[in-house]
C-alpha cells in the first residue's frame, strides 16, 4: 500500500507542476492528493508504521476499551495531530495576506513607492531589487512580488524591459524570504515547527541570503544600460477612497503589525498565528472606527470583510492538500525511508540541503520542507556528530531554510513568488529559462558557500 500512496503522490505532483498545460488549478490537484492519500493510508494498512508503535502502545493503554475500532481511532487522532501543526500554518497565512491586502486596498505601499524618481536602469534594478529583498522579509515574498509587479508597471513601458526587471524581483524576493520568519512560507513552517529560532534565522541567513541576491543583480548591472520610459499614466490618486494621513497610518500599523508577531510569540510562547490574529484584530478595529463616517459604498472595500474577498484562499487551500499529502508519507514511514537513503547516499547536511534545494525548483518547497521536518526528528539538545546538526537552531535546519527559499528562483514555477510573477505578467517559461535562470543558480550557489565558509 506504501507504494500506492507514493505514487498517488507523484502523479499529484506531476499535475501540479503542469498546472499550465492541463489547465487544472493546483489547489483542486493538491486536495485530491492529500484527501486520496489518506483515505488509502486509512484503508489499506492494518498495523501502525514501526516508527509509530510506541505511539499506538500508549494510545491503546488509553483508549483500549473493547468497543472502539483502536487502529482507525489512532489513525484518526494522528491525522488530527497533523491538523494542529498544518491549522496553525494556515490562519498564520490567511492573517498575513489579509493584513497586507487592507494595506493595498488603503493605497499604503504608495508610502514607499511614490518616493522612487530614477529613470536610470541600472539604479532602478538596485532600488527595486533591494526594496524587494527587505519588502518580503516583512510582508513575504509572495505577497511583495504581486506589489512590487503592481509598481513595475507604473515604472517601465517596455515589455522585454519589465519582464527582466520581474525576473529579478522573483530572484531578491525569495532571497529576502529566507532570512525572515516571516518571509517565506517554508521559513515559517520550520520556525512554527520549532526547528528554529526568530534570532537564528535573522542573523545566521541575512550575509548568505544578500550575496544570493548581490551576485545576479552584480552580473545583470554590466549588461543593462540607458533609461527606462515610464507609461503615460492620469494622476493614479485622483480617486482615492483614503488620506495620505490614512495611508500612512494603515501602512504604519501595517508593517508595525507584522513585525511585532515574532516579538509577541517571544514574549508569551504562544503560537505565532495568535499573534498575527492580535494583529489583524487591531487593524480591524482601527479600520471600523476610521470609515465609520463615509457611506457604505466607500466603506466596503477598505473593510476586513470587503478584503477577506479577496485574499488568495486558493492557495491557503493548496498549503493544506500538499500538507495533509507529505503527512500521509510520513504516517505511512515512507519519508523516514527517505531520510535514512539520503544520509547514506549524501552522509553530509551540506548536500543534502543543496539537492533539496535545487529540488525545489522542480518541485514545490512547501512539501520537500514538510518532507524534511517529517524525515528528520528535533535531535536533543546534548547530541554530537552527525545527530548534532539536527537539533533546535542546527545547522542542517538553518541550512533547509535558506537552499529551499532561494533554489526555487532556478525556474519561474519553482516558488510561489515566481508562480505569481507568470501569472501576472505572462512570462514565458524558456524566456526566464533563458535570461534568469543562469542569474539566479549563480546567486544560489553563492550564497550557499557563504554560508558553508560562516559555519562550516
Amino acid at each position: 500500500m506504501e507504494f500506492v500512496i507514493l505514487a498517488v503522490f507523484v502523479l499529484g505532483y506531476v499535475f501540479i507542476a503542469l498546472e499550465h498545460n492541463v489547465h487544472i488549478d493546483k489547489a483542486a490537484t493538491a486536495l485530491l492528493t492529500g484527501t486520496i492519500c489518506w483515505g488509502l493510508f486509512v484503508t489499506g494498512t492494518h498495523a501502525p508504521a514501526e516508527h509509530l508503535t510506541d505511539a499506538f502502545k500508549l494510545f491503546s493503554g488509553e483508549h483500549g476499551d473493547g468497543h472502539t475500532p483502536l487502529l482507525s481511532a489512532f489513525f484518526e487522532h494522528r491525522l488530527m495531530h497533523h491538523m494542529e501543526e498544518i491549522s496553525s500554518i494556515l490562519f498564520f497565512l490567511m492573517g498575513a495576506m489579509t493584513i497586507v491586502e487592507l494595506v493595498d486596498a488603503h493605497e499604503g505601499f504608495a508610502v514607499i513607492t511614490d518616493r522612487i524618481r530614477t529613470t536610470s536602469k541600472v539604479k532602478l534594478l538596485w532600488t527595486l531589487a533591494l526594496l524587494t529583498f527587505f519588502f518580503s522579509a516583512v510582508l513575504d515574498n509572495l505577497t511583495t512580488s504581486i506589489v512590487m509587479i503592481s509598481l513595475l508597471r507604473k515604472l517601465i513601458d517596455d515589455k522585454e524591459t519589465r519582464w527582466l526587471f520581474a525576473g529579478m524581483v522573483v530572484v531578491s524576493a525569495n532571497a529576502g524570504g529566507a532570512w525572515s520568519p516571516i518571509g517565506d512560507v517554508t521559513t515559517t513552517m520550520l520556525w512554527i515547527g520549532g526547528q528554529l529560532s526568530t534570532g537564528v534565522i535573522v542573523t545566521h541567513l541575512f550575509v548568505p541570503s544578500l550575496v544570493a541576491l548581490l551576485v545576479p543583480l552584480g552580473v545583470l548591472s554590466f549588461t543593462l544600460k540607458g533609461e527606462v520610459s515610464r507609461p503615460r499614466v492620469v494622476d493614479e490618486h485622483a480617486a482615492d477612497p483614503t488620506t495620505p494621513a490614512e495611508r500612512n497610518l494603515i501602512f504604519t500599523l501595517g508593517v508595525g503589525g507584522l513585525l511585532f508577531v515574532p516579538v509577541f510569540k517571544t514574549v508569551t510562547h504562544l503560537p505565532p498565528f495568535m499573534g498575527m490574529m492580535l494583529s489583524l484584530g487591531v487593524m480591524w478595529v482601527a479600520t471600523e472606527l476610521m470609515h465609520r463616517s463615509k457611506n457604505h459604498e466607500e466603506r466596503k472595500d477598505l473593510s476586513v470583510l470587503g478584503v477577506l474577498r479577496k485574499i488568495d484562499t486558493a492557495s491557503v487551500l493548496f498549503f493544506l492538500g500538499i500538507l495533509l499529502a507529505v503527512a500521509s508519507l510520513q504516517e505511512a514511514g515512507l519519508l523516514l525511508a527517505a531520510a535514512g537513503w539520503l544520509s547514506e547516499a549524501m552522509g553530509n547536511v551540506y548536500a543534502i540541503n543543496v539537492i533539496i534545494g535545487l529540488l525545489s525548483a522542480i518541485v514545490d518547497n512547501v512539501p520537500l520542507v514538510a518532507a524534511s521536518m517529517g524525515m528528520y526528528d528535533i535531535a536533543p539538545a546534548a547530541a554530537e556528530g552527525f545527530a548534532g546538526y539536527f537539533v533546535r537552531d542546527g545547522i542542517f535546519w538553518q541550512f533547509l531554510a535558506f537552499c529551499a527559499g532561494t533554489g526555487g528562483s532556478a525556474l519561474i514555477i519553482g516558488s510561489a513568488a515566481g508562480v505569481a510573477v507568470m501569472g501576472l505578467e505572462k512570462i514565458d517559461f524558456v524566456w526566464y529559462l533563458k535570461k534568469i535562470s543562469l542569474l539566479a543558480l549563480l546567486g544560489y550557489f553563492a550564497g550557499a558557500a557563504t554560508y558553508w565558509l560562516m559555519f562550516a
